[in-house]
């Protein structure tokens, strides 16, 4: 990626009902460190594979379509190009304040903390999302009967909320 004004994405979902409520623009991004056993998007994890994507267009695609309830950043592992999807989100909430944004991630909030130390880009991006799945996908805790997650050990957080309280506050979903 040469710059934070482009992604490298796996590709996107204009209009998406299984990665959070209402419809969603999803973003899949290119690359994931975790390689889960049983990942649902394997073409996803090579760092060099997908293709560079423009958050103008996303940005543009996104205002187009106004029975949108949210953006979702899946992956791959957004969290590696964590800059970019930083300044996309801002860019999301500066159009449209009322856009939700979502964001799955294979680390867990406490690792992404952890990261956020040596990776400023990290913190950031936290602070624009408003709901994150946390954790690895684990196909032996895989139940299809959870909305908006794969395996049990996934959380639904508050990100708002738990950056306020300083612990972690959980959506019921």
């Amino acid at each position: 990626m040469n710059n934070n004004k482009s992604l490298r994405v796996a590709g996107v979902v204009k209009e998406s009902i299984v990665d959070g409520p209402g419809i969603r623009y999803v973003v899949f991004s290119q690359g994931c460190p975790h390689k889960c056993k049983g990942c649902h998007n394997e073409a996803a994890l090579d760092f060099s594979g997908g293709k560079e994507y423009e958050t103008e267009r996303i940005l543009l695609e996104v205002s187009k379509n106004p029975l949108l309830a949210g953006v979702t950043f899946s992956g791959g592992e957004p969290f590696c190009q964590a800059e970019a999807f930083s300044v996309l989100a801002t860019e999301l909430k500066s159009e449209n304040k009322n856009i939700n944004i979502w964001a799955y991630t294979g680390y867990t909030y406490e690792e992404l903390l952890e990261l956020s130390k040596e990776n400023e880009s990290v913190k950031e991006m936290l602070t624009r999302i408003d709901v994150l799945v946390d954790g690895r996908f684990v196909l032996e805790k895989r139940d299809i009967s959870l909305r908006f997650k794969g395996s049990s050990n996934q959380r639904h957080i508050d990100v708002k909320s738990t950056m306020e309280k300083g612990e972690v506050i959980l959506l019921e979903i």
